[in-house]
């Protein structure tokens, strides 16, 4: 077994491979840039090695600097992990050159399978069903035109080396393609150095299910089952879970033959992902191969028991697969949420900032489901403007689905984090919403769900007895601390709601009476300034956000967040009488909807702008933002130009 293994890559995926590797015996060095200095997967790697500036195209898709690495250190073979060099063919067969084992599959692979336009001309000559799409290289925005009306809207414009949701917009105009084109090639260059675009048609509503392949150098090749994800934003996986509950097994094996044939025709030979645009009706169409590690590969391991970076160490290494198809078997049920940093309040826009707070769940076996949380930071970590906004990716597992997504809406409640804006409230609105319970999902979801975008959610009764437990409980234990004399008579203010209640202490907790019921908190986990509250109500456990505001608290249940009061009757009454404060007025500027990189500033002092016009582009995590006029107006101040760094907030454009 190789005794050293170098790792391409940062963050949490860099973290998982240097654990495997420290199961397995095996010594890690990782590759740095000046911005993961100080990073996790630096500090817990037996080596490291500074490879050049933050911006990914000066340090980690530059191969030289990787081979160098190695050389330096003595490494046997690159772990790729996924994104940056893990799908280049030039760079796997530059190691198999230099004597540098590639844990990947091998080049011949990778040029057949992992380029998209090359893929899809293999499959059509494999006889694989394809989605409708235009199989070549682009020219220009005005070829992608004439391209995407023979083919006809809505279509899918697509970065040839892209993956992970970038490099890819869906156009359902000429508009949308001439705006798109430019943004596609300009994003694919950034993150991948390769700017090459095809165009396919967008089919509506559909399911995107992948399968999961592992192959050896032996000519054996398996499918580890399905993953479903199709909740996705701007194409962007979001929620992942394995297996998928559309399929029956039935259109299971059909669709784990074709992955499995596909992968052997090309000597597939590491770890890969066959992907499938499928029918609500279950028909479904080769989308395209992925051949590197997938972000959503610890839901496969989880139904299955496999750690399939041990396999792709093995399968690099030169030994056979220990296991035959017939061996592998479904346990169980997977959900895998991404932590990410952005803002869901606006628009899901990037966040970045520092960790201030960062407390995830625990990991391991809990009350009818496991967690698993796969992070490459800490507290006091920075999530950077030049890379992935990934937090974590948090996982449970659950004997059935239901028991997966119940667990996962637990370990939502009990992640903790500040100092940016992060998704944790959506996933829970998710979690809870009764479309993605019943399984009846489509890549529309989000959009059709959400279409003005996520304002949080109205409290459910189950919530409302817990906001009015928690700052019950709250509010009395802050009385208690200053010596308060105490009364049992209370109104609870959530909103525009006023609930009274009676407070009356008992052995293990508190009775909060509520008209004709009451409830039971027992168990409470609590003392002022914590910014988590703990405890059980009526025998079920939860977990809330709090902080203290002006009056009372902001407490945050799941995808509900509210200010809640504990008054006496009479100051309660007079609340209703209070004067509602009314927002400040920002009608006439631009207003940076996120911390950024202004890419260009597109009015000047005095111009007339009309609404709808582009007014600016802001860059941020290698996503490019559109800024237009929300109004017609005349330019009366400009604060900010092209190359300029911006906050969010950040006043950009102000109109007379």
């Amino acid at each position: 077994m190789f005794s050293k293994i170098l790792i391409a890559n940062r963050g949490e995926i860099a973290v998982r491979v240097i654990k495997t590797c420290r199961r397995m015996g095996i010594k890690t060095v990782v590759v740095y840039s000046e911005a993961d200095a100080d990073s996790m997967a630096v500090e817990m790697a037996d080596e490291s090695v500074f490879i050049g500036p933050a911006p990914a195209a000066q340090s980690y898709l530059v191969a030289d600097k990787i081979i160098a690495a190695c050389r330096e250190t003595g490494a046997e073979a690159v772990h790729p992990g996924f994104g940056f060099l893990s799908e280049n063919a030039g760079f796997a067969q530059r190691c198999a050159d230099e004597g540098i084992v590639f844990i990947g599959p091998n080049p011949g692979a990778i040029q057949a399978m992992g380029d998209k336009i090359e893929s899809k001309k293999f499959a059509q000559a494999a006889g694989v069903s394809c989605v409708p799409g235009h199989i070549g290289e682009i020219d220009d925005t005005e070829h992608a035109v004439r391209i995407s009306e023979e083919i006809g809207y809505p279509v899918m414009i697509k970065a040839s080396a892209g993956g992970g949701g970038k490099g890819i917009r869906v156009a359902h105009n000429r508009k949308d393609v001439e705006e798109g084109f430019p943004a596609v090639r300009a994003e694919a260059k950034a993150s991948f150095g390769d700017d090459r675009i095809f165009i396919e048609k967008f089919i509506v509503s559909p399911r995107h299910i992948e399968i999961q392949v592992l192959g050896d150098k032996h000519g054996n090749v398996v499918h580890l089952f399905e993953r479903e994800c199709s909740i996705q934003r701007r194409n962007q996986k979001v929620i992942e879970e394995a297996p998928s509950p559309l399929l029956d097994q039935k259109t299971r094996d059909a669709m784990g033959a074709q992955a499995v044939a596909l992968a052997k025709a090309v000597n597939y030979d590491s770890a890969g992902t066959v992907e499938f645009v499928a029918g609500q009706d279950k028909s479904f169409f080769f989308l395209e191969m992925n051949t590197r590690l997938q972000v959503e590969h610890p839901v496969s391991e989880l139904i299955t028991g496999l750690d399939l970076v041990e396999q792709m160490i093995r399968s690099a290494y030169g030994e056979a697969l220990a296991f035959k198809q017939k061996d592998l078997k479904i346990n169980g049920w997977a959900i895998e949420s991404r932590i990410y940093a952005e803002d869901p309040y606006r628009k899901f826009l990037p966040s970045i900032g520092r960790l201030v707070r960062y407390d995830p769940p625990v990991e391991g076996e809990h009350d009818g489901y496991v967690v698993r949380n796969d992070a490459g930071v800490r507290e006091g970590d920075e999530i950077s403007m030049f890379y992935d906004p990934m937090i974590s990716k948090l996982c449970t597992w659950g004997k059935t689905r239901e028991a997966a997504i119940d667990g996962m809406g637990r370990a939502l409640e009990d992640f903790h984090i500040e100092g940016l804006g992060q998704n944790v409230p959506f996933l829970a609105a998710v979690m809870d919403h009764p479309r993605f319970r019943s399984g009846k999902l489509a890549t529309s979801f989000i959009a059709d769900e959400y279409p003005e975008g996520f304002l949080g959610a109205p409290p459910s009764d189950e919530t409302l007895d817990v906001l009015t437990a928690a700052a019950s409980a709250m509010h009395q234990i802050q009385v208690s601390r200053i010596g308060a004399s105490k009364r049992g008579d209370w109104v609870v203010v959530i909103g525009h709601r006023q609930i009274p209640i009676r407070l009356d202490a008992t052995d293990d907790g508190m009775t909060i009476a509520l008209g004709d019921r009451s409830l039971e908190l027992t168990d409470l986990a609590w003392r002022p300034g914590q910014p988590l509250l703990r405890g059980k109500l009526d025998g079920k456990a939860f977990t809330v956000t709090v902080k203290p505001a002006a009056e009372g608290f902001v407490i945050r249940h799941r995808a509900t967040s509210t200010k809640v009061l504990v008054l006496t009757p009479r100051s309660a009454e007079l609340h209703t009488k209070l004067p509602e404060r009314k927002p400040a007025d920002t009608s006439k500027m631009i207003i940076s909807p996120m911390p950024g990189l202004v890419v260009s500033m597109d009015v000047e002092l005095g111009q007339q702008v009309r609404e709808g016009e582009v007014v600016c582009v802001i860059e941020a995590m290698k996503m490019q933002n559109i800024i237009r006029a929300e109004r017609d107006g005349v330019v009366k101040a400009v604060s900010a130009k092209g190359g300029d760094s911006v906050a969010a907030d950040e006043v950009l454009v102000e109109f007379a």
